[in-house]
């Protein structure tokens, strides 16, 4: 349990500066190293996964929220974009939870993969978007919450790998796109972890200090450290250079693309 509890921290220290970085939840690290963890603890594989995406949506909460501030402080969120998209988000994720609770994702993290590598090799290639497009109305910005809220849900992720390319696609600034990313995640990780905690509920070899598929430990070592290095990787967003910033997120999602990509072969060959 001590090892355990001293990951716990590890990852929240990593998550926080993720969030603050490059408006992420750090959910593509936590998820794995998470199922690392319980495995450790001997917790049965038959919930470990759907307890380490619960948890880890449940951790990004915590970690969006601070996040969220920090960039406000700098004048980093665009809140009317945060009020147009919250509802399809709120809608999105909780519906996705459902779906995650029954079916593999498999096939969407395949999907999910490739669209990350196309979205990483245009911010490597610095391709500009139309400079006459802007952020759709309400309606398109709920879709696009919806889109994003689903998906999320699925992965265990609290957007930002893919607010922060549609929001850089429609030509809101990156340091602003991250921002507002930050705080997008905020109902994204609130759908998604009631969702995980009720489809949770009940289920036979839970371990204990479990709330539905919330593993309540693990919660609170990652929120503990994960909300002191929010603010500091939101620091370093800000100072620097637009187009490091740019191709430091681009390689960001190589890996994270790289990785759904194993997984998502992984469980379709196997």
């Amino acid at each position: 349990m001590i090892v355990s509890l001293l990951l716990y921290g590890a990852l929240g220290a990593v998550a926080g500066l993720l969030a603050g970085l490059l408006g992420i939840g750090g959910g593509a690290v936590i998820v794995p190293m998470l199922v690392f963890a319980f495995s450790w603890q001997g917790i049965s594989p038959d919930v470990a996964m759907h307890m380490a995406i619960g948890t880890s949506l449940g951790s990004i909460i915590f970690t969006a929220f601070s996040s969220a501030m920090a960039h406000h402080k700098k004048g980093g969120v665009l809140w009317n974009v945060f009020r147009n998209i919250a509802l399809g988000i709120l809608v999105g994720t909780y519906c996705g939870s459902f779906v995650a609770a029954q079916i593999p994702g498999k096939w969407l993290q395949l999907f999910f993969a490739f669209f990350l590598y196309y979205v990483a090799t245009n911010m490597l290639l610095n391709k500009k978007p139309s400079p006459t497009r802007t952020l759709p109305g309400f309606a398109g910005m709920t879709g696009a919450g919806l889109v994003i809220g689903g998906v999320s849900s699925l992965v265990g992720i609290g957007g930002g790998t893919l607010s922060v390319p549609f929001l850089v696609w429609n030509n809101v600034d990156i340091r602003r796109a991250i921002g507002t990313s930050s705080s997008i995640g905020i109902p994204i990780a609130l759908a998604g972890c009631l969702g995980y905690v009720t489809n949770g509920w009940g289920v036979p070899s839970l371990p204990r200090y479990a709330l539905g598929y919330l593993y309540l430990p693990a919660l609170a070592g990652i929120v503990a450290v994960s909300m002191l290095t929010a603010p500091i990787g939101a620091s370093i967003a800000h100072r620097l250079p637009v187009p490091k910033l740019k191709k430091f997120f681009a390689c960001f999602l190589y890996v994270i693309a790289t990785k759904l990509l194993y997984d998502a072969l992984r469980a379709v060959c196997g």
